[in-house]
């Protein structure tokens, strides 16, 4: 699969709740926060950083512990 985002973007973003690191996760495409436990989508390449929009990454992957590292 290709690139969802060039790797010196994914390193200036942040979430925005924490300000921690988010990971790229490609399946479903978006970025997550594992200190919050939260998925921000990507739609058409372009990051959703917003709390509201933002959903609990253990949803995400079906339950599974928010621990999980994508």
């Amino acid at each position: 699969m290709a690139q969802i985002l060039p790797p010196d973007l994914l390193e200036l973003l942040a979430c925005p709740k924490c300000k921690g690191e988010v990971r790229l996760r490609e399946d479903p495409p978006g970025l997550v926060c594992v200190r919050c436990d939260l998925f921000y989508e990507i739609r058409d390449g372009i990051p959703v950083m917003l709390i509201e929009e933002a959903r609990r990454y253990s949803e995400v992957v079906g339950g599974e512990s928010s621990g999980h590292t994508p």
